[in-house]
Formats: C-alpha cells, sequence, structure tokens
C-alpha cells in the first residue's frame, strides 16, 4: 500500500470536482479524502495500491464536466489509516 497527495489548481471549486474524485477513488478502493482549499484549489489525499494510485492521478486531469483542470502536483504521503474515501 501507498499514500499520495495532490494539489489540483484551476476551475475545481463549485463544479462537484470533490465528488468525482470520491466517486473515482471508492471504484478504485482507494481511502482519503478530498477538499477544498482557501487558495482556490483542491486537495486529494488518497492511499491503495500503486496501479489504482495511478489511475486515480490520470482522472485527477480530466474531473467532472465542468471543471477546468490547469496543474495537478503530486508528491508521496505517509499511510494514514481509513475506512473510506471521504470529502472534508
Amino acid at each position: 500500500m501507498q499514500a499520495r497527495r495532490f494539489f489540483v489548481r484551476g476551475r475545481v471549486q463549485g463544479v462537484g470536482y470533490r465528488y468525482f474524485v470520491q466517486r473515482e477513488a471508492e471504484a478504485r478502493r482507494l481511502t482519503g479524502y478530498a477538499r477544498n482549499l482557501a487558495d482556490g484549489r483542491v486537495e486529494v489525499y488518497a492511499a491503495g495500491e500503486p496501479p489504482a494510485l495511478a489511475e486515480l492521478a490520470g482522472l485527477l486531469w480530466k474531473g467532472p464536466y465542468l471543471a477546468e483542470v490547469r496543474d495537478v502536483a503530486e508528491e508521496e504521503a505517509a499511510v494514514e489509516s481509513r475506512a473510506s474515501f471521504r470529502i472534508l
């Protein structure tokens, strides 16, 4: 198991982006969270198997229909024990 933290920049707040991430993460059996940041970005923390994390990383560039993703920064993160993927 591995974990990654992503910071997504663009038009990603108010367009259902966190719900999109939750749905895609749950479909890949990842745990973690997605939350809005005060600077307009969305932070995504995800933990699970490396292939599932890689799939999610690619989908973060897409987002839901109304989103306009300009950048996705990725970094390694410590694995946290979480039961599900939540929106914070």
